[in-house]
């Protein structure tokens, strides 16, 4: 930025200059907003702290006697503020607040991230929360946007100290690298490793996934040649606002005596509480001193997000009178109505744990291929995999409300050419049965009064923890998280897998037996959110989409 402008654009605001206040909000906002949210990682306080850092640096801007000063004291007050809301949180409260949204994601995908750039941005998440705060501070200063003199004044160490921390913070962000290559691999023993793990990262998984790691031939090894952090984050962009972030900065109770005190100058003081509107670049002031920050008159408009079934055809009651006339028109009468995708999942009950599952239809195997290897992780919205060819395929759910309960957002089946049934339910549960012993308020998969649920859409069939499909074409299937936090785990399997798998019930310390559904005709049941169309967001697929 250029120092002389912003010079002179500071002293204006202190001087009383409404527009040029105006301009200092505007421009500084992104900044502070990029900082808080990578210390924060994208908690649902970011905006509380956003708010409370802009509404100090407006409120204390006449104490400001170097204006060439300005953004290492911005800094520094985002600093405070977010070490503050940290003391004020006790770890049950911290736990009960969920994300409103991950900070790594919005880095992802807000700047398109790919390859170690995107491994950089998720590895953030296995951070400790000290760690998180410096490097929200290193990560500006690789980019050009903070300075290493500004970046030890906001932490408060001399430059020297602040050489020390961030060396041992990058120590520690290579090592989170390397668990999310580790993770996006097919290693075996890793995957044994993580069978407990509930998928939120924290210190403690990524100590046991390190020491797997430096152990294991497989995980150690790397495909390609590991480019440093730094030269990764120097291209990396500043995450834009959200479209419609809005921020208000009112005097609240402040009385005029006391906003001149806190270092208002009676100039400013005046412009701020005079009865007008001025309107920037994405800022408004308002009348009675309030700061709102406004989406640009050209902006794209805010896209809600849609859950699968916002668009699904609903379900007609259960009745034994004959159905009303539907608007899906009817194939002429002399021609073979082709009975594929007519049955689509409904919701059923668990069937009784003892209950040994029906014989497994066998259907020609000839193996799929998968764009994700033989195990394809999703674990954040817009992951997705693409199958091809003729056999059967493992989903495997890992549902993690303690992260972030809610709404689920079901993931869809995309681009479909030729047949796919859903055939069988496993993994010894369903995902809404009670976990004996549990740790962490977990009381099912789908989460437990202490930490949250996870909620389905209205009409959707209840995941078991291993869903098996067979496919005979290609498809793909994308991960829609945008509620509650969870993964999956697509593993191209085979019809024996799928047999051992739902015959191995509670006599063998599973919960329950599986779950057959294959009826061995193109009258199984196709599986719910999927479609033949490529639509631009997989997650407007229809719950009851026509195949």
């Amino acid at each position: 930025m250029d120092s002389q402008h912003w010079r002179a654009v500071i002293t204006a605001a202190q001087a009383g200059d409404r527009r040029a206040l105006d301009e200092l909000v505007a421009g500084w906002l992104p900044l502070v907003y990029n900082i808080v949210g990578r210390a924060l990682n994208g908690h649902a306080d970011v905006d509380d702290v956003v708010q409370e850092t802009m509404l100090r640096a407006v409120g204390h801007l006449g104490s400001l006697r170097d204006p060439d000063s300005f953004r290492s004291w911005l800094v520094a007050i985002a600093m405070r503020q977010i070490r503050d809301r940290a003391r004020q949180k006790t770890p049950d409260r911290l736990v009960e607040e969920a994300p409103a949204s991950d900070f790594a994601e919005l880095t992802v995908l807000r700047l398109q991230l790919e390859g170690q750039r995107r491994e950089v941005a998720e590895a953030v998440r296995w951070l400790d929360d000290e760690d998180r705060q410096l490097l929200s501070l290193w990560w500006l200063e690789v980019a050009g946007e903070l300075t290493r003199r500004e970046l030890a004044a906001a932490v408060g160490i001399t430059r020297q100290h602040a050489a020390v921390r961030v060396q041992r913070m990058k120590e520690r962000l290579e090592t989170s690298r390397g668990i999310v290559r580790a993770l996006d691999g097919a290693c075996p023993g890793l995957r044994e490793l993580t069978g407990s793990w509930d998928g939120r990262p924290d210190s403690v998984w990524r100590k046991r996934l390190a020491r797997h790691i430096r152990g294991c031939g497989y995980c150690g090894g790397t495909r390609e040649a590991v480019v440093p952090a730094e030269r990764l984050l120097a291209g990396i962009a500043l995450v834009p606002l959200p479209v419609g972030f809005t921020l208000s900065l009112a005097f609240g109770g402040k009385t005029a005596a006391a906003a001149t005190s806190a270092g208002w100058s009676a100039k400013l003081l005046g412009a701020l509480t005079k009865p007008a509107v001025a309107v920037t670049a994405g800022a408004t002031i308002a009348a009675g001193g309030a700061y709102v920050v406004t989406q640009p008159p050209d902006a794209a408009p805010p896209r809600a997000a849609i859950a699968p079934t916002a668009t699904a055809t609903p379900e007609p009651p259960r009745s034994s009178a004959p159905p009303a006339a539907t608007p899906r028109s009817s194939p002429p009468p002399t021609k073979k109505t082709d009975p594929y995708g007519t049955v689509v999942d409904a919701v059923d009950r668990a069937p009784d744990p003892n209950a040994r599952p029906a014989a497994l239809p066998r259907r020609p195997e000839s193996g799929i291929t998968s764009t994700g290897g033989p195990k394809a992780v999703m674990q954040h919205r817009g992951d997705r995999v693409t199958l091809t060819g003729r056999g059967y395929v493992l989903v495997r759910w890992q549902i993690s409300p303690r992260s972030r309960p809610g709404a689920l957002v079901m993931p869809s089946w995309t681009g479909l050419e030729g047949r796919l049934f859903h055939v069988a339910s496993g993994g010894w549960r369903r995902m809404d049965d009670p976990l004996p012993g549990a740790p962490n308020g977990y009381a099912t998969g789908m989460g437990g009064p202490d930490i949250g649920h996870a909620v389905l859409p209205p009409g959707t069939q209840q995941m078991w923890q291993n869903e098996y499909f067979y496919l005979d074409g290609t498809v793909t299937l994308t991960q829609n998280e945008r509620g509650c936090d969870y993964g999956l785990i697509v593993f191209p399997s085979d019809r024996d897998a799928v047999v051992r798998d739902i015959n191995e019930g509670p006599a063998d310390g599973a919960i329950r037996y599986g779950l057959v559904r294959d009826t061995g005709t193109d009258s199984a049941p196709v599986p719910q959110y999927v479609t033949r169309s490529v639509p631009a967001d997989p997650a407007t697929v229809p719950q009851r989409s026509r195949v």
